[in-house]
Formats: C-alpha cells, sequence, structure tokens
C-alpha cells in the first residue's frame, strides 16, 4: 500500500484523453465474453480491481486528511505506511468497507553486531510512528475501533555475541488502542539466569509464558469472531490453559 503517489493501473502514451479511450476499451473487452464462466470472472476481477484503484487514489492522496497533523515532521518508513493506514480508516465509508486488516512492517532488528546503537535508532523510529498513529485515530474519532499489535517470528539471546546476540524464542510485543486494557503487562518474565530453569540452552534464549495461539485467540475475540469459532482460527488454542489473555476489554 503506497503512502502516496498514483495507485493502480497506470496508461500511458498520448493524451489524456487518449489514454482514457484506452481505458475504456478495456473495460468494455471485461464484458464482451459473458458466456465462458473463467473469462467472465477474470474479467470481474480485473474490471473490481481498476474500479477500486480510482478510490483508493482519492483516500491515500486526501491532503485534507484530518489524521495529517498527527504525522507532522515524521518522514519515516514505518510512519508513512501507519499514516497510510490512518487514511484508509478515514476514508471507509468512501471504500465501502466495514472491517479492515493492514500490514505494516519495519526490519532492522537482526542484530548480530552493533545492536545497541543499531535498535537504538530502530526504537527511535517505532516510538514516535506508534504515538502519531495512536494521536491520529483519536482524532479520527475511532480508538475504540482500532487496534494495532505487534508481531515478530523471533527474539534475541542474552548473550552477547561479538557486539550484538542471536536468535531466540520469547519476545515481547505491544498493543495499542482505546480498546486496550492499557498500561500493564500480561505474561511472566522468565528467571534471567543464563542456564537457569527459563533457558532452553545457556545463552538466554527463554522458554516464554505466553503462546502465540493465545495472543491470536485474544485478538480475534475482539475482532467478533464467536468463541465456538475460535479453535478453527486459532487450532491449537486448546493445548493452553487460557484462550482470552484479557488485554482487550
Amino acid at each position: 500500500m503506497p503512502s502516496g503517489g498514483n495507485f493502480g493501473l497506470t496508461i500511458t502514451g498520448g493524451n489524456t484523453a487518449q489514454q482514457q479511450a484506452r481505458r475504456t476499451a478495456m473495460q468494455t473487452l471485461f464484458g464482451l465474453d459473458r458466456q465462458n464462466m473463467q473469462v467472465r470472472a477474470a474479467g470481474d476481477v480485473i474490471s473490481s480491481a481498476v474500479n477500486a484503484s480510482a478510490a483508493l487514489n482519492t483516500v491515500v492522496n486526501n491532503n485534507a486528511s484530518a489524521a495529517a497533523a498527527s504525522f507532522a515532521g515524521l518522514n519515516t518508513g514505518l510512519s508513512r505506511q501507519l499514516f497510510a493506514v490512518a487514511k484508509m480508516i478515514e476514508g471507509r465509508a468512501t471504500l465501502g468497507l466495514r472491517r479492515q486488516v493492514f500490514f505494516a512492517q519495519t526490519g532492522g532488528f537482526d542484530n548480530h553486531q552493533n545492536q545497541i546503537v543499531d535498535q537504538a535508532d530502530r526504537f527511535t523510529e517505532v516510538g514516535p510512528a506508534l504515538r502519531a498513529f495512536y494521536n491520529a485515530i483519536v482524532a479520527l474519532g475511532v480508538q475504540d475501533q482500532v487496534t494495532l499489535f505487534t508481531l515478530s517470528d523471533f527474539g534475541r539471546t542474552l548473550r552477547v555475541n561479538d557486539g550484538g546476540s542471536d536468535h531466540a524464542w520469547g519476545n515481547h510485543h505491544i498493543v495499542l488502542g482505546g480498546a486496550v486494557n492499557g498500561g500493564q503487562t500480561f505474561g511472566t518474565f522468565p528467571n534471567q539466569a543464563l542456564g537457569g530453569p527459563d533457558d532452553t540452552d545457556r545463552d538466554g534464549r527463554w522458554i516464554p509464558t505466553t503462546a502465540v495461539d493465545q495472543y491470536a485467540a485474544t485478538l480475534a475475540k475482539w475482532f467478533g469472531v464467536p468463541d465456538a469459532d475460535i479453535p478453527a482460527v486459532v487450532p491449537n488454542i486448546a493445548r493452553f490453559p487460557t484462550r482470552d489473555l484479557g488485554f482487550m476489554a
């Protein structure tokens, strides 16, 4: 999802009228063969995407967005992504969407060397971007309807290795939004002794006290998944003593 610019199908060559004529001709082609099911389905998908791109352009390039003030002065990769997300939420009526899921990402945390400096830079990017996003959804009046949560596929060891650390298991995550039971830490911190009872070896690879399955089930419940359907969404949830961790109101 772009933070600006032209989104969707681009037709080049010739003047504006000629480009529009080619676009119209292409749309006409989608409607010619309605008897063949496969051709009809393919045409409908492409036509829908082309039409949706026009609406997305209006939303993504909204220079009068009420979220703009919250992101003033920020121009990092993550802040640009979250600003675009805020504008998509703001334009949900234009897009005809009642429920939306967005994925934003930032990297640079896999620090086997120079970890202290590199991670400090990364957190300097993450913190202001998350604050700006929360301020934006408050400005839009949807803070109780929007939840941001973090995910990572691995953590870091406690033991330092050549100025950095290696891949580990457990990790900390942030959940942000008006519907969050905030200001709390959920789960139990491990015994931080190398080779101790919560270490999988002698490098500080802590055994997590909370499963990603429980994390997912709690968020799925808030998102509206009925309790009876949670196992279909999170198949391994029965392995754990509770499916709702309590961090959502």
